[in-house]
């Protein structure tokens, strides 16, 4: 089968790769606790949901403008200019379904082939997959542990070349779980100013914040006609299979974006819009509970993976992951790396974890093994699962591989 080669160069999202095993394992009877897939465990709020049904019910199930309907476009504006504190009109929103395409129309439209785009690393796979589908030069930016998993400004002034085109930014961040601070922000707009250089802002955790407050690049003097914010519903409002997201950004690069959705799907799902509308501007008290909720969660899993001999973990202030440092267990077990003891606690202790190579390649220098747990689950699966790997890390059982 003859294939076009620029599919050599498209990656993947290496936790969907890990669900797959997932529910292999359990469909063979072995009852695996899961942190390795990051979506909320719960539920839509009704009140969206009804929205949803009701658009059904009043037949919004045509065709919508590729950018998306003006409703929703007026209340993501709104949204965006009350959080941001920035001016924002609607022709500036382009909806798409979920937060993805915005990555992938916006280095479509702006990332010749040669052109260098720096990204966080490690970070969210799908980066490093589209710039080199592009036929962009991807950039990693290092994200550092001792720097509370932010980015060393300094370093990156040092990757800025003439070929660069655009830095993505992820705060707060997958998989650390880390945010940008107010100077990392300042530092980064006067390099992009300096540079003259576009920002894609991902911005999808927004909402999901527990020490601090979000700040996004966007707001700061001449930020806003070059960055692109990206942001959704999936992960605020538990609204994952709905597939609704969407970029604000100039009028002039939004008219170009909206062409790519046209020449792709055409439009957004209508119907789900109005559910998007619901959810911006109805009740909030579920995004409040929820993220309550997930704090209380962190507090549990951190806690619990400092006490599991060889596991150093960071308390995270944003989003629902934690990303502890595993260097020293997998040294006490001799395993080669967190892929290894990945495959470890899967087989040995039921529990599903990513490792850090699910997220780019290590950077250069770099010698430390990390894990990615998503504790978007119940705190009862994070007391056994944490339980599990203590126990599995303790007796230190050889690597065993189940097959079907």
């Amino acid at each position: 089968m003859k294939l076009a080669n620029r599919l050599h160069n498209l990656g993947t999202e290496n936790a969907f790769e890990v669900l797959n095993e997932v529910h292999r394992l359990q469909a063979s009877g072995h009852n695996i606790i899961s942190f390795a897939i990051g979506e909320p465990d719960f539920d839509t709020p009704e009140n969206i949901k009804q929205a949803g049904i009701q658009a059904i019910k009043e037949n919004y199930t045509h065709y919508s403008p590729s950018a998306g309907i003006l409703p929703l476009r007026e209340a993501i504006a709104n949204h965006i200019a009350g959080t941001r504190n920035i001016s924002v009109s609607p022709d500036e929103v382009v909806v798409t379904p979920g937060g993805k395409p915005i990555i992938y129309y916006v280095l479509h439209a702006l990332v010749n082939p040669g052109d260098e785009v720096i990204y966080p690393n490690p970070g969210f796979p799908i980066y490093e997959s589209v710039i080199r589908f592009v036929g962009g030069v991807p950039v990693p930016a290092p994200i550092l542990e001792d720097k509370d998993f932010s980015l060393d400004t300094e370093q990156l002034q040092q990757l800025i070349t003439p070929k660069t085109k655009l830095i993505i930014l992820n705060s707060p961040h997958n998989p650390t779980g880390g945010m940008l601070t107010a100077t990392d922000l300042k530092n980064i707009a006067q390099l992009a100013c300096r540079h003259d250089l576009w920002v894609l802002s991902d911005e999808i955790y927004s909402r999901i914040i527990y020490d601090g407050t979000f700040a996004s690049i966007s707001s700061l003097p001449g930020m806003q006609k070059r960055t692109i914010v990206l942001d959704g519903f999936s992960k605020t409002y538990a609204m994952t299979g709905w597939r609704l997201g969407y970029g604000v950004m100039n009028k002039k690069l939004a008219t170009h974006i909206a062409r790519l959705v046209t020449n792709c799907e055409s439009c957004t799902n209508t119907f789900v819009q109005y559910g998007g509308i619901e959810a911006l501007t109805g009740p909030q008290e579920s995004v409040t509970d929820m993220v309550n909720e997930f704090k209380a969660r962190r507090d549990l899993i951190v806690a619990g993976l400092n006490s599991i001999p060889g596991f150093s973990c960071k308390t995270p202030n944003g989003a629902f992951y934690a990303f502890p440092n595993v260097t020293e267990a997998c040294e006490l077990l001799g395993l080669s790396g967190s892929k290894a003891l990945q495959q470890y606690l899967l087989y040995n202790a039921n529990v599903a974890v990513l490792p850090r190579s699910a997220f780019g390649a290590k950077n250069t220098g770099e010698t430390q093994e990390y894990l990615r747990f998503s504790y978007a689950t119940s705190r009862d699966n994070i007391v056994k699962g944490l339980e599990h790997i203590e126990r599995a890390i303790r007796t230190g059982r050889k690597l065993t591989v189940i097959t079907a």
